[in-house]
């Protein structure tokens, strides 16, 4: 039996996962680029996969009509906008994800980047480093109203910790009950953290501009979540102060927002802790061997 990789950065930090594998005499076909694949190279580095541990990598239905031998696909993470779920279903190909994996790890770097930015690090250190000594007066996540928007695994997890530091925390979600509207809640808030899944845009600029002035915006979820260019104009004239992205709207991003000094911009590395990629990479695989009828 033979299980393709797709994620470039996959047994990077701990062989756990893989052992699983080869300690059931099942072949390895790592990643062989180190980065995303395209369709043509997936398809080709797919030949003769019974599985595959699935990265970011196109999974349509051409993909899947290419690679007949192809039983099951484990995501190691929670999106599943890459993976066409009707094709897989066309194809009797099993599709699973590691939604409990990232939790902590994206919570814990939400909160950072909070704290980075109303405690002014950015721009502090860029002061120091190019020799000037002032003092910036930040503000305190204590008594700060934020706005998550999107209430599962993560928007839960993150509101706990803001709470944890003594912010006021409203949650709104399309989906479930929730503290407020949408339209109070921008209005209200002093900082936007945004856990939504789906593809919609959540905040374009008419929702942007019903925020107060200064709102402070953090995205870990995906760059879409957000219009680009209604964020960029109002990071220029201030009326968003700060914005944090983690899932951006293209990757390798090279947009707009890479000239604004108040954008904080990170290369979808939230999930990126030696304890979370482990336990995201041994779900996977415990996903693939049940699905492959291995345990």
């Amino acid at each position: 039996m033979k299980v393709a990789v797709g994620a470039s950065s996959f047994a990077a930090d701990s062989g756990k996962a893989i052992a699983l594998l080869e300690q059931r005499g099942i072949e390895v076909a790592k990643n062989p680029f180190g980065r995303k694949l395209t369709k043509e190279e997936t398809i080709a580095h797919l030949q003769g996969a019974d599985g595959l541990l699935a990265g970011l990598e196109p999974l349509d239905e051409q993909v899947f009509s290419a690679c007949p031998g192809l039983r099951a696909v484990a995501r190691i993470g929670i999106g599943m906008d890459n993976v066409d779920l009707e094709a897989a279903r066309r194809h009797d190909i099993k599709v699973s994800n590691t939604p409990d994996g990232p939790t902590q790890a994206v919570a814990e770097m939400t909160a950072a980047a909070l704290l980075c930015i109303a405690h002014q690090l950015v721009p502090a250190n860029a002061d120091v480093h190019q020799g000037v000594w002032k003092k910036r007066m930040g503000s305190s996540v204590r008594g700060m109203k934020v706005l998550v928007i999107g209430y599962g695994r993560i928007g839960r997890r993150t509101a706990q910790l803001l709470r944890d530091l003594g912010a006021q925390v409203r949650a709104y979600d399309k989906y479930q009950p929730a503290d407020c509207t949408l339209e109070e809640g921008l209005s209200w808030a002093d900082a936007i953290s945004l856990h939504a899944a789906g593809k919609d845009t959540i905040l374009s600029g008419r929702e942007l501009d019903l925020c107060r002035p200064g709102v402070m915006v953090l995205n870990s979820a995906r760059g879409g979540l957000v219009d680009e260019q209604a964020l960029y104009e109002r990071l220029k004239d201030g009326r968003v102060s700060w914005y944090w992205g983690d899932a951006l709207w293209q990757e390798p991003y090279h947009g707009p927002l890479c000239g604004c000094p108040n954008a904080i911009l990170t290369p979808h590395l939230s999930t990126y802790t030696t304890r979370c990629r482990e336990d995201m990479e041994t779900a996977a695989v415990q996903n693939l061997l049940e699905d492959l009828g291995c345990v």
